[in-house]
């Protein structure tokens, strides 16, 4: 692996330049993997229905809220690949 200066590195990235030959990929990690925690507002009249849904199906509104957003992404992922 070569090395160059911070700067160098950050000029040749920004310029688009292949800066592979710089990184020590055996120790190079994927940021933000960890699972997230954030707070979410639902509005009175979706917090209803959705609690109405959540009850019919035996689980709590926040789980429901989960599962729903997870199958969101997920098609909306599958969708971008295409």
């Amino acid at each position: 692996m070569k090395t160059i200066s911070a700067e160098e590195f950050d000029r040749k990235f920004d310029d688009g330049e292949d800066i592979s030959e710089y990184i020590d990929w055996s120790t190079a990690t994927r940021p933000n993997l960890e699972p997230v925690t954030m707070t979410v507002t639902v509005t009175l009249g979706t917090k209803l229905r959705l609690e109405r849904q959540a009850r019919e199906l035996g689980v709590s509104a926040d789980s429901l809220l989960e599962e729903l957003l997870r199958e969101k992404l997920d098609t909306a992922s599958a969708s971008a690949a295409e």
